[in-house]
Protein backbone atom coordinates (compact mmCIF):
# COMPACT_ATOMS: atom_id res chain seq x y z
CA UNK A 1 0.00 0.00 0.00
CA UNK A 2 1.09 3.61 -0.57
CA UNK A 3 1.57 6.03 2.29
CA UNK A 4 -1.85 7.59 1.60
CA UNK A 5 -3.56 4.23 2.09
CA UNK A 6 -1.42 3.55 5.15
CA UNK A 7 -2.66 6.85 6.56
CA UNK A 8 -6.28 6.07 5.74
CA UNK A 9 -6.21 2.59 7.24
CA UNK A 10 -4.30 3.59 10.37
CA UNK A 11 -6.02 6.93 10.97
CA UNK A 12 -2.59 8.54 11.30
CA UNK A 13 -2.06 11.69 9.18
CA UNK A 14 0.57 11.47 6.47
CA UNK A 15 2.76 14.22 8.03
CA UNK A 16 2.78 12.27 11.30
CA UNK A 17 3.76 9.08 9.50
CA UNK A 18 6.62 10.93 7.81
CA UNK A 19 7.69 12.28 11.20
CA UNK A 20 7.73 8.75 12.64
CA UNK A 21 9.83 7.63 9.66
CA UNK A 22 12.33 10.45 10.21
CA UNK A 23 12.57 9.66 13.92
CA UNK A 24 13.10 5.97 13.27
CA UNK A 25 9.88 4.93 15.01
CA UNK A 26 8.55 3.33 11.84
CA UNK A 27 10.50 1.11 9.47
CA UNK A 28 11.09 2.44 5.97
CA UNK A 29 8.85 1.05 3.28
CA UNK A 30 10.01 -0.91 0.26
CA UNK A 31 11.12 1.55 -2.41
CA UNK A 32 9.20 1.18 -5.65
CA UNK A 33 10.66 4.31 -7.25
CA UNK A 34 12.86 7.23 -6.25
CA UNK A 35 10.08 9.02 -4.36
CA UNK A 36 7.62 6.26 -3.56
CA UNK A 37 7.56 3.33 -1.19
CA UNK A 38 5.24 0.43 -0.45
CA UNK A 39 4.07 -0.40 3.08
CA UNK A 40 2.56 -3.55 4.55
CA UNK A 41 0.60 -4.93 7.47
CA UNK A 42 3.70 -4.78 9.67
CA UNK A 43 3.70 -1.00 9.28
CA UNK A 44 0.07 -0.86 10.35
CA UNK A 45 0.85 -2.86 13.49
CA UNK A 46 3.87 -0.72 14.29
CA UNK A 47 1.88 2.50 13.81
CA UNK A 48 -0.74 1.20 16.21
CA UNK A 49 1.95 0.43 18.80
CA UNK A 50 3.61 3.83 18.38
CA UNK A 51 0.30 5.63 18.85
CA UNK A 52 -0.43 3.55 21.95
CA UNK A 53 2.96 4.42 23.43
CA UNK A 54 2.72 8.13 22.63
CA UNK A 55 -0.99 8.96 22.87
CA UNK A 56 -2.12 6.52 25.56
CA UNK A 57 1.11 5.84 27.43
CA UNK A 58 2.34 9.43 27.26
CA UNK A 59 5.91 8.42 26.39
CA UNK A 60 8.23 10.93 24.72
CA UNK A 61 9.79 10.07 21.37
CA UNK A 62 13.14 9.12 22.92
CA UNK A 63 11.47 6.63 25.27
CA UNK A 64 9.38 5.19 22.42
CA UNK A 65 12.52 4.73 20.34
CA UNK A 66 14.16 2.85 23.21
CA UNK A 67 11.12 0.62 23.71
CA UNK A 68 10.98 -0.21 20.00
CA UNK A 69 14.68 -1.05 19.99
CA UNK A 70 13.99 -3.67 22.67
CA UNK A 71 10.96 -4.95 20.76
CA UNK A 72 13.08 -5.42 17.64
CA UNK A 73 16.05 -6.92 19.44
CA UNK A 74 16.63 -10.64 18.79
CA UNK A 75 15.67 -13.03 21.60
CA UNK A 76 13.87 -10.32 23.54
CA UNK A 77 11.98 -11.76 26.49
CA UNK A 78 8.31 -10.79 26.46
CA UNK A 79 8.33 -10.65 30.26
CA UNK A 80 11.31 -8.28 30.34
CA UNK A 81 9.87 -6.19 27.53
CA UNK A 82 6.59 -5.71 29.36
CA UNK A 83 8.52 -4.66 32.44
CA UNK A 84 10.55 -2.09 30.51
CA UNK A 85 7.48 -0.65 28.81
CA UNK A 86 5.30 -0.44 31.90
CA UNK A 87 8.15 1.09 33.92
CA UNK A 88 8.40 3.82 31.28
CA UNK A 89 4.73 4.84 31.60
CA UNK A 90 4.51 7.83 33.96
CA UNK A 91 2.37 6.98 37.01
CA UNK A 92 -0.64 9.08 37.94
CA UNK A 93 -1.61 10.51 41.29
CA UNK A 94 1.77 10.34 43.01
CA UNK A 95 2.73 13.70 44.44
CA UNK A 96 5.84 14.23 46.53
CA UNK A 97 8.57 11.84 47.59
CA UNK A 98 8.13 8.96 50.02
CA UNK A 99 10.17 8.76 53.20
CA UNK A 100 12.22 5.78 54.32
CA UNK A 101 9.37 4.32 56.36
CA UNK A 102 7.09 4.37 53.34
CA UNK A 103 9.68 2.77 51.08
CA UNK A 104 10.46 0.10 53.67
CA UNK A 105 6.78 -0.72 53.99
CA UNK A 106 6.34 -1.00 50.22
CA UNK A 107 9.39 -3.25 49.93
CA UNK A 108 8.11 -5.44 52.77
CA UNK A 109 4.76 -5.91 51.04
CA UNK A 110 6.48 -6.86 47.78
CA UNK A 111 8.60 -9.44 49.62
CA UNK A 112 5.66 -10.86 51.56
CA UNK A 113 3.54 -11.24 48.42
CA UNK A 114 6.38 -12.91 46.55
CA UNK A 115 6.21 -10.36 43.74
CA UNK A 116 9.25 -10.57 41.48
CA UNK A 117 10.35 -6.95 41.72
CA UNK A 118 13.78 -5.45 42.14
CA UNK A 119 13.95 -3.18 45.23
CA UNK A 120 14.70 -0.24 42.90
CA UNK A 121 11.71 -0.96 40.64
CA UNK A 122 9.91 2.35 39.94
CA UNK A 123 6.61 0.65 40.81
CA UNK A 124 7.88 -0.02 44.34
CA UNK A 125 8.74 3.64 44.80
CA UNK A 126 5.37 4.51 43.30
CA UNK A 127 3.63 2.35 45.89
CA UNK A 128 5.69 4.01 48.62
CA UNK A 129 4.61 7.44 47.34
CA UNK A 130 0.95 6.43 47.55
CA UNK A 131 1.42 5.09 51.07
CA UNK A 132 3.09 8.38 51.97
CA UNK A 133 0.07 10.24 50.61
CA UNK A 134 -2.26 8.26 52.83
CA UNK A 135 -0.06 8.94 55.84
CA UNK A 136 0.35 12.66 55.21
CA UNK A 137 -3.38 13.24 54.89
CA UNK A 138 -3.89 11.74 58.34
CA UNK A 139 -5.48 8.56 56.97
CA UNK A 140 -2.69 5.98 57.02
CA UNK A 141 -3.62 2.74 55.29
CA UNK A 142 -3.78 -0.06 57.85
CA UNK A 143 -1.83 -3.26 57.27
CA UNK A 144 -4.94 -5.42 56.99
CA UNK A 145 -6.41 -3.20 54.30
CA UNK A 146 -3.13 -2.96 52.41
CA UNK A 147 -2.93 -6.76 52.26
CA UNK A 148 -6.55 -7.01 51.11
CA UNK A 149 -5.86 -4.49 48.35
CA UNK A 150 -2.81 -6.52 47.33
CA UNK A 151 -4.90 -9.70 47.15
CA UNK A 152 -7.49 -7.91 45.00
CA UNK A 153 -4.96 -6.56 42.50
CA UNK A 154 -3.36 -9.98 42.12
CA UNK A 155 -6.69 -11.12 40.70
CA UNK A 156 -6.80 -8.03 38.48
CA UNK A 157 -3.29 -8.81 37.22
CA UNK A 158 -4.41 -12.31 36.24
CA UNK A 159 -7.28 -10.81 34.25
CA UNK A 160 -4.87 -8.33 32.61
CA UNK A 161 -2.56 -11.09 31.43
CA UNK A 162 -5.47 -13.29 30.37
CA UNK A 163 -6.53 -10.60 27.89
CA UNK A 164 -3.15 -10.98 26.18
CA UNK A 165 -3.10 -14.77 26.26
CA UNK A 166 -4.23 -15.33 22.68
CA UNK A 167 -2.06 -12.57 21.21
CA UNK A 168 1.04 -13.77 19.39
CA UNK A 169 2.50 -10.67 17.69
CA UNK A 170 4.96 -8.92 20.01
CA UNK A 171 3.84 -5.46 18.84
CA UNK A 172 0.26 -6.32 19.71
CA UNK A 173 1.23 -7.70 23.12
CA UNK A 174 3.09 -4.51 24.03
CA UNK A 175 0.30 -2.33 22.66
CA UNK A 176 -2.30 -4.29 24.61
CA UNK A 177 -0.26 -3.99 27.79
CA UNK A 178 0.09 -0.20 27.42
CA UNK A 179 -3.58 0.35 26.66
CA UNK A 180 -4.63 -2.13 29.32
CA UNK A 181 -2.46 -0.44 31.95
CA UNK A 182 -3.40 3.18 31.26
CA UNK A 183 -7.06 2.68 30.41
CA UNK A 184 -7.27 -0.21 32.86
CA UNK A 185 -6.43 2.19 35.68
CA UNK A 186 -9.33 4.39 34.59
CA UNK A 187 -11.58 1.33 34.23
CA UNK A 188 -10.78 0.18 37.75
CA UNK A 189 -11.48 3.65 39.14
CA UNK A 190 -14.89 3.78 37.44
CA UNK A 191 -15.84 0.25 38.47
CA UNK A 192 -14.66 0.91 42.02
CA UNK A 193 -16.95 3.91 42.40
CA UNK A 194 -19.91 1.95 41.10
CA UNK A 195 -19.13 -0.96 43.41
CA UNK A 196 -18.70 1.38 46.38
CA UNK A 197 -22.15 2.83 45.74
CA UNK A 198 -23.64 -0.65 45.63
CA UNK A 199 -21.79 -1.78 48.75
CA UNK A 200 -22.87 1.34 50.62
CA UNK A 201 -26.50 0.64 49.73
CA UNK A 202 -26.18 -2.93 50.91
CA UNK A 203 -24.79 -1.82 54.27
CA UNK A 204 -27.26 1.00 54.88
CA UNK A 205 -30.01 -0.13 57.29
CA UNK A 206 -33.53 0.26 56.04
CA UNK A 207 -32.48 1.13 52.47
CA UNK A 208 -33.73 -0.69 49.42
CA UNK A 209 -31.04 -2.37 47.33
Amino acid sequence: MRIAELSERSGVPVPTIKYYLREGLLHRGELTSRNQARYGEAHLRRLSLVRALTDVGGLPVAAVREVLAHVDAPRSSTHNLLGRVLDAIPPAGQDGSPEEEDLARAQELVRDRGWNCHPDDPAVEGLAAVLAGYRRTGHPLGEEYLVRYAEAVEQVARVDLDTLRDTEELDEIIEGAVVGTVLGDALLAALRRLAQSRESALRAPGREN
